[in-house]
Order: C-alpha cells, then sequence, then structure tokens
C-alpha cells in the first residue's frame, strides 16, 4: 500500500457503489432522469466507470487520471441528483432534506478526488 489510506477509503466507496448498480439496477433506473432514454446502457455504463476509476484510484500513474475522471463522472451524473430533488418519482422514499444535503455533498466528492490530482504528473 503506497498511497495513503484515505484514498483506498474514496476508492472503495467508488468500486462497492460501482457494483450497486449490478446488484439493485431498478433503484438507479428510478434516479435516472426519464429524458434520458436508455436507462440500462447508463446505469451499467455509470457503474463500469465506478469500478475501474475506484480501482485506477489505487495504481500509482493512474490517480491523477482516475480522480479528474472520477470529477467528470460526479458531474455527468448530477442531473440524476437534481431530478430527486425536484421530481417525487425519482426521491426512492427518501426525505426531501436529505436529497438536498446531497447536492453539496457531490461538490465535497469532487473536492476530494480533486486533492489527488498530481497535475504535473496528469500533463506529462
Amino acid at each position: 500500500m503506497t498511497q495513503p489510506w484515505h484514498l483506498y477509503g474514496m476508492a472503495l466507496l467508488y468500486i462497492v457503489a460501482g457494483i450497486n448498480h449490478f446488484r439493485k439496477p431498478n433503484l438507479y433506473y428510478k434516479i435516472i432522469p426519464p429524458f434520458f432514454t436508455n436507462k440500462k446502457f447508463i446505469n451499467e455504463m455509470t457503474g463500469f466507470l465506478e469500478i475501474v476509476l475506484g480501482i485506477a484510484l489505487c495504481i500509482p500513474g493512474f490517480t491523477s487520471l482516475a480522480a479528474a475522471f472520477i470529477i467528470l463522472l460526479l458531474i455527468l451524473v448530477f442531473p440524476a441528483n437534481i431530478y430527486m430533488v425536484t421530481y417525487s418519482e425519482g426521491r426512492l422514499g427518501l426525505p426531501l432534506w436529505l436529497l438536498y444535503i446531497r447536492l453539496p455533498l457531490q461538490f465535497l466528492l469532487m473536492y476530494w478526488a480533486f486533492s489527488y490530482i498530481d497535475f504535473e504528473e496528469l500533463f506529462l
């Protein structure tokens, strides 16, 4: 283990979340906004990317790139978070206050990923 422990924690978070996309796909279908037509593809691609990026975080030389792509992924899935707050169909029975807390949590996750980007490594 050459990386800091908290990086492995972040990697585990994304790997487990990615696996969950395949274990409970119907849960994710409900939070994908209806204007996205192929929910199965979006769910599986998101889950796959979370698993791959979680693993890549742990590999020296790929950490910065993986962290940068995690930020991009979090931006791309943000419409699902907005949908959950805006439409009752996407709330999964969760209280609205909790869904509002989830919105800034996405930015904290982006900041956490940003902290692992070595820009010299990324662009050289």
